[in-house]
Parts: structure tokens; sequence; C-alpha cells
């Protein structure tokens, strides 16, 4: 007896065409194309899921920097004096602090300032 193995085949099918339900054109219905379309999207997914990382730390830069110059000074220098001074306090913290609490953000500043002084 021969076996084929075309349930097992379909049952594959099946699978990555409810994968690419929502894909446009024949990338949701023909085999072929579906398949390189969702290996394409699973490269995708991965590359922006190691993006996703540097945008924020790009978007909590931007914030301090904003923040850093309505007090006088410019992004660098207020990293430097942080550091200088002891200051141990990721970008995160530092973004949250300069929209919600600027006075804390301030005395921050101040030390940075003292810092290099």
């Amino acid at each position: 007896m021969r076996v084929k193995g075309a349930s097992i085949s379909n049952k594959k099918r099946k699978k990555l065409f409810t994968v690419t339900k929502g894909y446009w054109g024949q990338h949701k219905h023909a085999y072929r194309r579906a398949r390189e379309a969702y290996l394409a999207a699973l490269s995708r997914a991965y590359n922006d899921r190691k993006r996703k990382k540097r945008d924020y730390r790009r978007l909590w830069i931007t914030r301090i920097s904003a923040a850093v110059r309505s007090e006088g000074m410019s992004y660098s220098v207020f990293m430097n004096g942080l550091k200088r001074a002891g200051v141990a306090m990721n970008r995160k913290m530092l973004s949250e602090l300069a929209i919600h609490d600027m006075e804390a953000f301030r005395s921050l500043v101040g030390q940075a300032k003292s810092a290099l002084r």
C-alpha cells in the first residue's frame, strides 16, 4: 500500500492559510505566495522587536534633551554631569521625571551642574 500524505499536506496548507488570512491578494490564498509572505513577516517581526528597543531609547533621549535645553544645558553635558555626580539613573526614568516631576528633574540638573564645576 502506498501512502501519499495528502491529509498532512492539507493540514499544513490549512494552518498556513489561517495565519495569512488578512494578507493582501495572493499572499493569503496561493500557497507559495502565502509561505513567502509569512516567512517575510516572521523576519520583520523579529527585527522590529529589536528595533522597538532602539526607538524607545531615542524617544527617551529626545525627551531628556528637550527638558535639559529648557534649563540651559545640552544633553551630553547633562549626562556627563550626572555621571560625575555619581547619579546612576537610566534614561527611561530620567524622561519620566522630565515629564511628570519637573522639580525633581531640576534638582538633578542642579546636581549635574555642580558636579561639572
